[in-house]
């Protein structure tokens, strides 16, 4: 997976939270995700990684 694509279904993650969870702020969720995101930083196998920071952020 290239990096946009993982960076654009990041994007679309977030967004998706804030739909979901209307009661928590969109910065809250986007730091969240950032956060989770992060500890995924370096490791090579990249194609799940969206869905392991969603799985994870919930």
């Amino acid at each position: 997976m290239a990096a946009n694509d993982e960076d654009q279904q990041i994007k679309e993650l977030v967004g998706r939270l804030t739909d979901n969870l209307p009661g928590v702020g969109a910065g809250v969720i986007a730091g969240i995700v950032a956060n989770v995101h992060c500890g995924f930083e370096g490791r090579r196998v990249r194609g799940f990684v969206p869905l392991l920071v969603e799985r994870m952020a919930s």
